[in-house]
């Protein structure tokens, strides 16, 4: 007997929708694992630039962002905030961040100053960090921000000692009432606090990101095949 295609509208659409999801998804983990090659690019030239050193200017965030940052001051020790939900090695924790008077300028930087471990039994209990006293000298990366995560719940009004999921700089700067430069600084020099600096590189993830194309491009090429194997086979009755 002869074999032939079976054309069927269902099964054609249902293929169709398949293939279509599977490239588009494809495509968005491709180019955004080329958009992390390009941050891992960038940051690797600006990492290896010499410092800025940060007084009272401000500078835009597109000039400085993955610069190591230079600036001297001394912490405002009353407004810590704690960032929620920042696992570190499987353990989880707090990313402390906390405001930075700079030296000579009514300006501030906020200051991601490191990891601390989460009390397993307690949430709300907080940390004892020790916090540098006086004018000191930091190091550090500009950040856009202090990194996103899922927001879960309604956040509450910020207050010195908080715990929150994410922070923006404006509203940081709101709630203060600190005039703040508009990037965050990954401490990198040690200030002998016990914090863990072990900062994510905004470029990880490219290999996962291209396994997941794969596999995307891998669907709608599995749908396509399925759809003309089925069709053949139901084209011999």
């Amino acid at each position: 007997m002869p074999i032939k295609f079976r054309f069927r509208w269902i099964p054609f659409i249902a293929t169709i929708i398949a293939v279509t999801i599977g490239i588009s998804l494809g495509q968005w983990q491709t180019r955004r694992a080329a958009e992390k090659l390009a941050i891992e690019h960038k940051l690797s030239t600006r990492e290896a630039a010499a410092p800025v050193m940060l007084s009272t200017g401000r500078p835009a965030i597109d000039e400085v962002e993955y610069r190591r940052i230079r600036v001297s001051g001394q912490f405002v020790r009353d407004w810590p905030v704690y960032l929620d939900n920042r696992p570190h090695q499987g353990a989880a924790g707090f990313h402390l961040l906390m405001p930075f008077k700079i030296a000579g300028s009514d300006m501030h930087i906020l200051v991601a100053r490191g990891w601390a471990k989460r009390d397993a039994v307690d949430r709300t209990r907080l940390p004892d960090i020790a916090t540098p006293g006086g004018m000191i000298e930091l190091e550090g990366i500009a950040r856009r921000n202090a990194g996103q995560v899922l927001q879960l719940g309604q956040p509450e009004p910020l207050k010195p000692g908080a715990i929150v999921q994410n922070l923006d700089i404006a509203e940081f700067e709101r709630a203060t009432r600190l005039p703040m430069q508009s990037f965050v600084l990954e401490q990198t020099s040690d200030t002998r606090d016990g914090l863990v600096r072990e900062w994510l590189r905004p470029s990880t993830g490219v290999d996962k990101h291209r396994g997941y194309a794969f596999q995307w491009y891998a669907l709608a090429a599995t749908a396509f095949l399925f759809y003309v194997v089925t069709g053949l086979r139901r084209g011999k009755h």
